[in-house]
């Protein structure tokens, strides 16, 4: 009964302080892992860094993040829209949505990534949640973190625990951990929209999709 209740203060504390550091914007230091791809790192209230990959354009950046054009070139005083692989940008928005997070969505992201990566590095943990925020950045996805978890595509559900109810299994605190590392911006998924393990899944579909990285049992990727 002492540890349980233990547990529970210490879940407890972890969700505020998550709640503290989210609602003021402060990065959780540096990462430790090289992201070579699409690199989400907050630098400032409002501010977070987008590394730029072969075939981005300066339209494509802004209408993904959902900023106006002319913001992000004055953000990062261009003179034109001419950009190059491997520069570093500025995103004067990107660290507002996740401000915005509250102690259930915590625990929903949380929950996600405990059901779909318990089983996986810490690292593959954070990549998984970095896929659901990546989601809610894209125009393509829902705009609430219910809602691209729950979302179903032909009476399927997008996320399978949803539908074999591993969902509702209590996350441990390295699955907070990792929710709050993905929404401070850390992605080692490098910007994936989808993530699966192969030697399971047999969707055919998802099989054709560009792959980004994989990490551990799953393969990370994006859409055409």
């Amino acid at each position: 009964m002492k540890n349980i209740f233990r547990r529970y203060i210490l879940r407890s504390v972890l969700l505020i302080l998550a709640v503290y550091i989210i609602n003021t914007a402060v990065a959780w230091g540096e990462c430790t892992q090289t992201l070579e791809n699409t690199h989400l790192s907050h630098t400032g209230p409002s501010v977070a860094k987008y590394t730029v990959q072969s075939g981005d354009t300066l339209y494509s950046i802004a209408t993904k993040y959902h900023i106006a054009l002319d913001e992000l070139m004055n953000a990062n005083k261009l003179e034109s829209s001419l950009i190059l692989a491997g520069e570093i940008l500025q995103l004067p928005m990107a660290a507002t949505t996740l401000g915005k997070m509250s102690k259930e969505e915590i625990m929903l992201l949380a929950r996600v990534i405990h059901a779909e990566a318990r089983g996986e590095s810490f690292e593959g943990q954070v990549a998984v949640g970095a896929v659901v925020l990546n989601r809610l950045a894209s125009p393509h996805f829902p705009k609430t973190i219910h809602d691209i978890v729950f979302q179903k595509d032909k009476r399927v559900y997008q996320f399978s625990p949803v539908g074999d109810g591993s969902i509702n299994l209590e996350p441990d605190e390295r699955a907070v951990q990792a929710a709050l590392h993905a929404m401070s911006g850390e992605d080692p998924s490098k910007g994936a929209l989808f993530f699966y393990n192969p030697n399971i899944s047999s969707d055919k579909w998802i099989k054709t999709l560009p792959v980004i990285t994989t990490i551990g049992n799953h393969v990370f990727a994006t859409s055409y």
